[in-house]
């Protein structure tokens, strides 16, 4: 999502609070075998959890920029996070787009490398190249890497692009909205 001036964040924000995951997981799991009359016919869907495996690069390994492990996936994880796209979509709030979605955790971004020749030019940053490295070797160590495993998906979050330092030195994305998942 794109909200220029944060024109429309308000109504999406609006919308993530009248999500409720636990429908969306309902509507996406296989339909349980038929229960004797008047009870259950079986349990809630379990909740939603990710395991990450491996490590990828998003442009040609020789040049990356960009490293990140996908989450290993039955297709549950990906139909739920279709349907996400899909309300901000048909709300009019996100471009319509026939691309498939690259659900990852990035590892390595080199837009976040700081410039050590800066200096030499007078502190302007911004006017490097970009950043890229060989990765191949580290892709080939990293390929069977387990990042997380099972880890439960507690919240889904409208968060601002790009990454704001912390008080602990590390840089994360801030959170405009979230919901709990369960």
């Amino acid at each position: 999502m794109s909200f220029p001036k944060g024109e429309g964040l308000e109504k999406a924000v609006t919308l993530l609070k009248t999500l409720i995951p636990r429908r969306i997981l309902a509507d996406l799991a296989e339909p349980p075998p038929a229960a004797e009359e008047g009870k259950l016919a079986g349990p809630l869907p379990s909740p939603l959890s990710v395991t990450l495996k491996g490590l990828h690069s998003m442009q040609s390994a020789v040049k990356a920029s960009v490293l990140y492990a996908p989450p290993v996936d039955s297709g549950l994880l990906t139909k739920f996070c279709e349907k996400l796209r899909s309300a901000f979509q048909e709300a009019g709030l996100m471009m319509e787009d026939n691309r498939p979605l690259l659900l990852h955790a990035t590892i390595l971004n080199t837009i976040y490398v700081k410039d050590r020749n800066a200096a030499s030019r007078g502190g302007k940053g911004r006017s490097r190249e970009k950043l890229t490295i060989d990765a191949r070797q580290i892709l080939d160590r990293y390929d069977d890497y387990l990042w997380i495993e099972n880890k439960p998906v507690e919240k889904i979050a409208i968060c601002r692009m790009g990454a704001k330092k912390q008080e602990n030195g590390d840089e994360a994305y801030e959170v405009e909205a979230e919901i709990d998942v369960a």
